[in-house]
C-alpha cells in the first residue's frame, strides 16, 4: 500500500483502501443497474462483476453472495441519509424517519423487491448487515421519538416497519403506499400529544 492511500471503513469484509472501496461502489452500482435489468432471480455476482468491469473472483472477495450484495445496496441507501432533524412534533419526526427508510428504494420496484428477499438471506455477511441495518434504523427512529423513547413503542414501530417491508416485498402493497401505511400505524402507535 503506498503511503498516500488511506483506509476506508467499509460494512464489507474488511478494512479498505480507497482503490478497493472504488472497487466496491463499483459493484454496488453495478448490482442496482443489473438487478433492474435483470430482476433478483436472473441476478448473479459474476454478472455484476463483468458490468462493473471487475473480475469474478475480485468481486468474490468482497461479496460472498447475491444477497450480501444487494443487502449492502440498502445499507450504503440507509447510511446515506440524512441525520434526524429535530423540528417537528413527535409524530412528524417519527413519521419523516419511517417514510425516509420505506421510499429507500420505492422507485425502483426490482431493487425493492431484491432488498426484501436479500435482506432475509442466511449468509453470515448479510446476517451483520442486517444487524447493521437494525441498529440504524432504531437510532433513527430514538432520535426521532427523543423524550418519548418508550421501548413498547419502539419495538411497535420496528415491527411495524418490519412487517411492511415484507407485505411489500411480498406484493400485497406498493413500497410507496407502504409508506402511506406507515405514517397511518405511527399515528395509531404513538400517544396522543397533551391539549
Amino acid at each position: 500500500m503506498s503511503g498516500k492511500e488511506q483506509l476506508t471503513t467499509e460494512p464489507t469484509r474488511r478494512r479498505l483502501t480507497e482503490r478497493q472501496a472504488d472497487t466496491v461502489r463499483r459493484l454496488t452500482d453495478a448490482a442496482v443497474v443489473e438487478v433492474g435489468e435483470s430482476g433478483y432471480e436472473g441476478l448473479t455476482v459474476r454478472n455484476v462483476a463483468k458490468r462493473a468491469g471487475v473480475a469474478p473472483a475480485t468481486a468474490y472477495t468482497y461479496f460472498a453472495s447475491k444477497n450480501h450484495l444487494i443487502t449492502e445496496v440498502f445499507w450504503r441507501r440507509l447510511s446515506a441519509l440524512p441525520p434526524v432533524e429535530a423540528d417537528g412534533t413527535l409524530l412528524e419526526r417519527v413519521v419523516e424517519v419511517l417514510r425516509d427508510i420505506a421510499l429507500l428504494v420505492s422507485d425502483e420496484p426490482e431493487l425493492a423487491a431484491a432488498c426484501t428477499t436479500a435482506l432475509l438471506g442466511t449468509d453470515p455477511d448479510v446476517r451483520e448487515l442486517r444487524v447493521r441495518i437494525g441498529v440504524a434504523i432504531r437510532e433513527r427512529l430514538q432520535a426521532a421519538l427523543r423524550d418519548h423513547d418508550d421501548p413498547k413503542i419502539l419495538g411497535a414501530l420496528e415491527l411495524a416497519y418490519t412487517g411492511a417491508l415484507v407485505h411489500a416485498g411480498m406484493g400485497y402493497t406498493s413500497y410507496a403506499r407502504m409508506a402511506d401505511r406507515l405514517a397511518e400505524m405511527a399515528e395509531l402507535i404513538l400517544p396522543e400529544p397533551p391539549e
